[in-house]
């Protein structure tokens, strides 16, 4: 009888097996679901971007950056275009492959354009060789077009062209704080081409030319085209003709007394807008990268300083407008010092005995204005200081200016009264200071400065840059009869004053009647004091008396004390200059003779001479017609 036994060799099911089988087919199953949904997203995205790569090609259409002119049209910064120059390394082996030339017929080539790229022949030819596979190598930046066109001549296969926009500026280093430069990326790096960026840089446009297999253009579609919207043009307030007289005579101020730096800000008080504005030294936006960037700071808006004697006529001015003193009141100076009721000593560089608030102004007494000041008292000088801008921003369109100092009144000592009398304890930008010196050239009134004048449009007609006020709205600092008054007492310190040493460095100082201060400033080191060497020197001016069309301050700092320190010495004469030919070149009529002071107050000044006031009869009645050298011809 048989017997049926299990058969062991059938596999039997085991759960972790399918389990394991599941998982796997699962995991299969989501990756291919995963790929399908990749390449219907990202992947398909790629795809469309690797075809229309193959099939189109973006080019990038630069706009060009708009130029900038002074307020005569006279153009100070522009853009040009060149070409760069770039090479297909692997194109230009493979056609002098395919066409049968030899790797000499190459080097030949190289050596040719390396010779009008004035480019070592041995380094050019290794930059191509060791970049044989590469698609594309940049050789030169920027070539002017003769350049260019030499290349092509060469026809070399793989070696190509495109347009390079360059910023070119015709005047050279003229006006180089105002303007400032740019990077090689064409961005704005300081001046008004970092503040105007948005304005002047314009918008790119772009092309996407449809190729052929072998890359070559075929066509652009109408969508496919958006132009470049090209910067607008920028007009400025500065005269190139004065701005180039400025920095000239700065430069002569500064090298004849060696010193470090010097500023210069020259103004239309009637209006505000900036004339010129120089700094020394200087440095060519041609070149700005290589350039020191201590030469590069507009020291004119963005380092203020202890002014001195220069603030004088701005305490004064309040003080005769609120009765607290008369020109003629006669100030009780004893001696060359004078001890306040607390102790500290005020000392004058001359002791001329008592004087009336006429010659305090004119021969710059510290005494004089200490006791002024102590009559006045602190809240109304800090009230007067603020009065004429100090302490705050003029409002320049250029970046980085700095507000100066006038601390609050709870932080004034026991010693300001004196101090601030004399131009210390408080900091003053040479702007601030032309600023505040045309209340007293154009009847009282605080003006709002400028130095753009406005946008181009594409008209060509200038629409105006931020609103200003006109000069009749502007704030009255003090009455026009009393800025008058003061005008006339500082039209005596070129004659009878700090700054007689005009009259002897400036050969036609008699030409038009100039007013103006001195000042002469110690320089502060921190807690050890100030020095007793080292100096800053400013003269403020503006001329003609009669009816001001300029105002002036320029700031000489740290002068070789062994040649000159005082601001009527070092700052005055060439601030003079800079008056005298900007008049001439202006064709300002020349001034009448200047009329003395009124017999009360003569009566009272140190040394009056009636004939200072009389003009020499050799004037020359030619000066009119002679123009300087124009800023064209100097560059």
């Amino acid at each position: 009888m048989a017997i049926n036994t299990p058969d062991n060799s059938s596999p039997s099911f085991s759960p972790g097996r399918a389990a394991l089988v599941f998982a796997a087919l699962s995991v299969a199953l989501i990756g291919l679901i995963g790929r399908v949904a990749y390449l219907q997203t990202y992947g398909r995205q790629q795809t469309i971007g690797r075809s229309e790569f193959q099939h189109h090609q973006t080019e990038i259409l630069p706009a060009r950056r708009g130029s900038i002119f002074d307020s005569k049209g006279t153009l100070i910064a522009c853009t040009i275009q060149n070409r760069g120059i770039f090479v297909d390394p692997k194109f230009m082996h493979e056609r002098y492959q395919d066409d049968g030339r030899s790797i000499a017929d190459m080097d030949d080539a190289v050596a040719k354009l390396a010779k009008l790229m004035d480019r070592d022949t041995l380094k050019l030819a290794q930059l191509i060789a060791d970049n044989s596979e590469e698609r594309f190598i940049k050789l030169a930046e920027s070539v002017d077009e003769q350049t260019a066109v030499e290349i092509e001549k060469l026809k070399i296969p793989g070696l190509g062209m495109m347009p390079v926009n360059q910023r070119v500026y015709p005047m050279g280093p003229l006006a180089a704080h105002i303007i400032g430069g740019v990077g090689k990326e064409q961005n704005g790096l300081e001046g008004l081409e970092m503040k105007y960026e948005k304005v002047l840089a314009g918008q790119d446009g772009y092309q996407r030319t449809l190729k052929d297999a072998r890359r070559r253009g075929i066509g652009v579609s109408e969508d496919d085209y958006v132009e470049p919207r090209h910067g607008r043009h920028l007009v400025l307030t500065i005269d190139a003709n004065i701005q180039m007289i400025a920095e000239q005579e700065l430069t002569r101020g500064c090298e004849a007394v060696k010193a470090k730096r010097g500023e210069v800000v020259v103004l239309d008080p009637q209006t505000g807008d900036i004339v010129a504005l120089a700094n020394y030294p200087t440095f060519n936006p041609q070149s700005i990268n290589e350039s020191d960037p201590k030469a590069r700071t507009n020291n004119c808006l963005v380092a203020p300083y202890e002014p001195g004697s220069a603030l004088k006529p701005f305490i004064a001015g309040p003080a005769l407008a609120q009765g607290i003193t008369t020109l003629s009141y006669v100030w009780p100076i004893t001696g060359i010092s004078w001890k306040t009721d607390y102790g500290r000593l005020v000392k004058d560089t001359h002791g001329y005995g008592p004087l009336c608030t006429w010659d305090v102004l004119v021969k710059s007494s510290n005494i004089g204005m200490a006791m002024l000041a102590n009559q006045m008292k602190n809240p109304k000088l800090h009230t007067a200081l603020h009065s004429f801008g100090f302490g705050g921003q003029a409002g320049i369109e250029l970046p980085g200016e700095d507000p100066g100092l006038v601390r609050d009144l709870s932080r004034w000592g026991r010693t300001s009264t004196e101090s601030i009398a004399q131009g210390y304890e408080i900091m003053v930008t040479p702007l601030q200071l032309a600023r505040a010196f045309c209340v007293y050239a154009n009847g009282g009134r605080l003006p709002q400065v400028a130095i753009v004048k406005g946008v181009l449009d594409i008209d060509g007609q200038i629409i105006p840059g931020r609103p200003r006020l006109p000069l009749w709205a502007c704030p009255q600092v003090i009455p026009a009869d009393t800025a008058l008054q003061v005008r006339r007492v500082l039209a005596d310190v070129p004659l009878r004053g700090t700054a007689t040493g005009i009259k002897r460095e400036t050969p036609d100082w008699y030409v038009w009647n100039i007013f103006g201060k001195t000042g002469t400033a110690h320089i502060s080191e921190g807690r050890a004091g100030y020095s007793a060497t080292r100096f800053n020197s400013t003269f403020m001016g503006g001329a003609p008396f009669e009816k001001p069309r300029l105002v002036i301050v320029m700031t000489i700092h740290e002068p070789d004390r062994s040649i000159a320190h005082y601001g009527g010495a070092v700052s005055g004469p060439p601030s003079a200059l800079i008056l005298e030919r900007a008049l001439a070149y202006l064709q300002v009529e020349p001034s009448p003779e200047l009329q003395p002071p009124p017999a009360a107050v003569a009566a009272r000044l140190v040394n009056y001479k009636p004939e200072v006031y009389r003009k020499p009869t050799t004037q020359p009645a030619v000066k009119l017609r002679l123009r300087p050298n124009t800023a064209a011809a100097a560059n």
